[in-house]
């Protein structure tokens, strides 16, 4: 009786630490533009909070071929993009995935994504000690027009781990 006792102690104390392990980030508001017949791209944007120093290292989707994170900026005049290996998440920092910014690249896209879709999404993040974590999320598609921030966004797309 007391060998289960303890076994049962071992398992629940076991269960305890993946639970906290995993709820380390936070993801909110994640949405993808919608496309258009033929279109074979679209990015995907986010908010995630990570409550220790972590990276977002890579991300999947089911509807796209190739998934890559990438980067927005100025170079001079012209506002250029290119894909990265990571982006640093701060203890407790927010960092946004927006429009003219970082974002989740969805190249060879399988299928048009049209308004009120939704886009599952695996975001791997790494951990401080060299983990990587997997995170699923299912991000709403919006209007091929729409802008980072719209009515009742920050609802969809919501997921802690």
């Amino acid at each position: 009786m007391k060998s289960r006792s303890i076994t049962m102690l071992a398992i629940c104390a076991g269960l305890l630490v993946c639970t906290s392990a995993f709820a380390q980030v936070d993801v909110k508001g994640a949405w993808v533009r919608g496309t258009v017949q033929g279109q074979k791209a679209s990015g995907a944007y986010l908010e995630i909070t990570s409550k220790d120093a972590a990276a977002l290292v890579g991300a999947a989707s089911p509807l796209a071929g190739t998934v890559e994170i990438h980067e927005m900026r100025m170079e001079g005049d012209v506002m250029r993009m290119r894909a990265v290996q990571r982006i640093a998440l701060p203890a407790g920092r927010k960092v946004e995935l927006k429009p003219g910014g970082y974002h989740v690249m969805l190249v060879d896209l399988k299928q048009p994504l049209a308004k009120g879709d939704k886009v599952p999404l695996t975001l791997r993040v790494e951990g401080a000690d060299k983990k990587v974590t997997s995170i699923e999320v299912q991000a709403e598609v919006r209007d091929l027009t729409a802008a980072a921030k719209q009515g009742g966004a920050a609802k969809h797309g919501e997921h802690k781990h």
